[in-house]
């Protein structure tokens, strides 16, 4: 059974069969020659890196470790975590030695859930190893499925890849989201500015606001990052104000949709308030981290009758409460004082929604072709 969206049980099921995949615990570890660790990389409550859930695999792993088999780190981590932590770890549970014995690197994770646009195998893998030889079969393992390999002179160089991939789209989004409240203070569109800048051929990337940003990803690779450079005495400041930026964006969602109730004559307080989406990003399930999820308990808070509809998301804890998925329909839709528009799952009519008349306030700009007076816009 598969739990991954982009990973069907029939595609499962297939692979099953030819007896190329088997699912089992660490027993399989002597069995195997290449060992992928791909396990999460959480922020402490403390907003340290958390890597207990890599030292914990490379724990159970160890008594099981034999020479010649090649161990390749895949979890997003801090530069230096695989020859600092993982490699002396493995050292001491086994008693071997790394770059002779056993062969170590590092890959990391490139994926972006419900993208159909590429294949796994045509985005481009970046590879490293702790030496020439564990780079050589790193490069090996993944040149068996990915059309083109990027070797790195390190590990700690293929540590930073990513995260400059992450860090990079955060500072990003903090500038657009930014971008985005300096416009609504002028009475200026967004969403028509970044339409217009994206005509220009060179020198500019369209990035687009939202209520935050979610997932296990971009807020926390950042944190790893500014983390180990203040070991090192450097403060990074454009990426700790990134962070604060996108932080910052639920409550200006909530912000908005009280002043959209306010011209109703109505307040936070006592509203029956729709929000589109729970999940972190369009098409997917998952809602680790996600903006909606602080939006939602911020207007609870404040005394809201809130209910949510996702098509990917049928159920959801909130504090002690459990929330359902509603479906919609006309007369639902009517009932509400307010629909926050807060995913844009391409699932959801978006024209039925608007159709119902009630105030939308739409944070992904999902309603970009309709143009009515109860539609507002981030």
């Amino acid at each position: 059974h598969s739990y991954i969206g982009d990973i069907s049980n029939a595609e499962l099921a297939a692979m099953h069969k030819t007896g190329r995949f088997k699912a089992g615990g660490y027993d399989l570890v002597c069995e195997a020659d290449c060992l992928i660790i791909c396990v999460p990389t959480p922020l402490s409550k403390t907003k340290d890196p958390d890597l207990s859930y890599i030292l914990d695999a490379v724990l159970r792993m160890g008594p099981k470790l034999r020479v010649g088999q090649l161990v390749v780190l895949e979890s997003t981590t801090y530069p230096g975590t695989t020859d600092e932590a993982i490699a002396p770890r493995i050292e001491e549970l086994t008693g071997l030695k790394v770059g002779r014995d056993i062969h170590l690197g590092f890959s990391p994770e490139r994926v972006d859930p419900a993208n159909k646009r590429f294949k796994i195998s045509q985005i481009p893998k970046v590879v490293s190893g702790i030496d020439e030889a564990s780079l050589r079969l790193t490069q090996a393992l993944y040149g068996s499925v990915f059309e083109r390999i990027v070797p790195v002179s390190s590990t700690r160089a293929a540590e930073m890849v990513k995260l400059l991939e992450n860090t990079f789209r955060s500072i990003n989004i903090a500038l657009i989201n930014e971008m985005a409240i300096i416009c609504d203070t002028l009475g200026i569109d967004v969403w028509e500015v970044i339409d217009a800048a994206s005509t220009k051929p060179f020198g500019f990337m369209p990035f687009y606001p939202g209520p935050g940003i979610g997932g296990h990803c971009i807020n926390i690779d950042s944190m790893y990052l500014a983390w180990k450079v203040r070991l090192h005495g450097y403060e990074p400041r454009l990426i700790e104000l990134a962070q604060t930026i996108n932080d910052a964006m639920p409550q200006v969602i909530v912000e908005r949709m009280g002043r959209i109730l306010n011209d109703r004559s109505r307040s936070i307080r006592g509203s029956k308030i729709l929000t589109l989406g729970v999940a972190y990003k369009k098409n997917v399930r998952d809602t680790r981290e996600s903006p909606s999820l602080t939006i939602i308990e911020d207007l609870v808070a404040r005394g809201a009758k809130v209910e949510y509809h996702d098509p990917h998301v049928p159920e959801l804890k909130i504090g002690s409460r459990v929330l359902r998925s509603v479906r919609l329909d006309t007369a639902r839709l009517k009932a509400y004082d307010l629909i926050a528009i807060l995913t844009d799952h391409e699932a959801v009519d978006y024209a039925r929604v608007a159709a119902a008349g009630t105030p939308v306030f739409d944070a992904r700009n999902a309603t970009k072709a309709i143009r009515k007076p109860h539609i507002h816009r981030l």
